[in-house]
């Protein structure tokens, strides 16, 4: 008897239906174990948007690089950057480094 109330029960019939099934299967087919599943779209999009940073980040970058080489065609401003980067002098000059070690308490 209860099967039969089962059975009989509208939604029951629906999801029963070998239409819905093949339906339902297809569905979980496509977004779980297909090569081009949504899974996989869902980590490509997420790779897209990091590149996308990755992108803008080093557009930023050649833009910075391109002021600073811009300000070196300056000889004042070519001088000042070998003195602080590379400790070059002229030849009437000395420097002197002066090294600050790490405290640790």
């Amino acid at each position: 008897m209860k099967w039969k109330n089962i059975r009989s029960n509208r939604w029951v019939r629906i999801i029963a239906n070998k239409y819905t099934l093949v339906l339902l299967a297809f569905c979980f087919w496509m977004l779980f174990l297909d090569s081009n599943s949504w899974l996989i779209h869902r980590e490509l999009d997420l790779e897209i948007d990091d590149l996308e940073k990755n992108k803008e980040y080093y557009l930023n970058e050649i833009t910075h690089d391109q002021a600073i080489m811009e300000n070196l065609n300056d000889s004042l401003e070519l001088e000042k950057f070998a003195r602080s980067e590379y400790f070059m002098k002229r030849d009437n000059e000395e420097i002197f480094i002066i090294e600050y070690k790490d405290v640790e308490d």
